[in-house]
């Protein structure tokens, strides 16, 4: 089975919890678990001249996934989370950091330009240095390739110009059931939600919209109807990341030629796993690999 290139482009940047801090970002989230998956799979961002920075090199290195990291004035990002009872987190988004200030290079053309799969998100297009490039390398990737707009709404970084945007450039749309009505609010949409995703599906000439519903389910939306798969049961230590490594299964499943039923299947499993450790970035069972090698 052939190896594709997986890029997640945006934020990089610690998560700092009460006890802990540790490496996040959800495209970096994203890319990592492509990696384990059997692809090939690079983080592309910004960080500071820092030792925040130095810190992500080391930790990329030691999980051996391949980065584009550009060295900026700007320090590295920070995230601020706490956690709920039930392992729900909330954030505090520091402004003015390295990701913020992405720039579109030689480097990063070439890079797009064997870019099978990119995934893409709202936060780090808060400011236009940064917006300006990602949009710049879903223009220069091949024809064909799968641009996957993971939308991670989160506090008040997106605007409806950015989202419409972005779901002009995009192949596949990932949201989750409470970003749903604000997307809809934003867009101009109405109806409950299936009828929402298949509107935006219809609008942007999208190839599948997959929504997450927590502990009650996904569905996939695309051209020929939908595909439904109940939610694991596991005990939950914490839920960050638990949507990237999702949407890591099911792309990296889709670019393997599984159905999207065996895509969803596997993205859920991944997620399950990921939301019964603690962190984004745990080592996944060998056997959720879908190339070998």
């Amino acid at each position: 089975m052939k190896k594709y290139t997986i890029v997640g482009i945006g934020e990089l940047l610690f998560d700092v919890f009460p006890d802990r801090k540790a490496l996040g970002g959800a495209p970096t989230n994203f890319a990592y678990h492509c990696q384990q998956l059997g692809h090939e799979a690079i983080s592309v961002s910004a960080i500071g001249c820092d030792a925040l920075g130095e810190e992500i090199k080391a930790e990329l290195q030691a999980r051996q996934l391949p980065a584009i990291l550009q060295d900026t004035d700007y320090p590295t990002g920070t995230v601020q989370v706490t956690l709920s009872a039930t392992g729900s987190p909330t954030y505090e988004i520091s402004e003015g950091v390295a990701w913020d200030h992405i720039a579109f290079t030689d480097e990063l053309r070439a890079l797009a330009q064997r870019t099978d799969a990119v995934c893409f998100g709202s936060l780090a297009q808060r400011h236009e240095a940064s917006r300006t490039t990602i949009l710049s390398f879903l223009k220069a990737m091949p024809e064909g390739s799968l641009r996957i707009f993971d939308i991670n709404l989160r506090l008040q970084y997106y605007t409806r110009e950015t989202i419409h945007t972005s779901l002009e450039h995009a192949d596949i749309l990932k949201l989750n059931d409470e970003e749903v009505p604000i997307v809809a609010r934003l867009l101009g949409l109405k109806g409950d939600m299936e009828a929402v995703c298949r509107q935006v599906l219809t609008d942007y000439s999208l190839r599948a919209v997959i929504l997450t519903r927590g502990a009650d389910g996904c569905s996939i939306y695309h051209e020929k109807g939908s595909v439904f798969h109940p939610s694991a049961c596991i005990e939950v230590a914490d839920t960050v990341g638990a949507g990237d490594s999702f949407t890591a299964g099911f792309v990296s499943a889709l670019l393997a030629r599984r159905s999207h039923l065996e895509a969803v299947a596997l993205a859920t499993r991944v997620a399950a796993f990921v939301c019964s450790h603690h962190g984004a970035m745990p080592t996944l069972p060998s056997e959720f690999r879908v190339v070998e090698g």
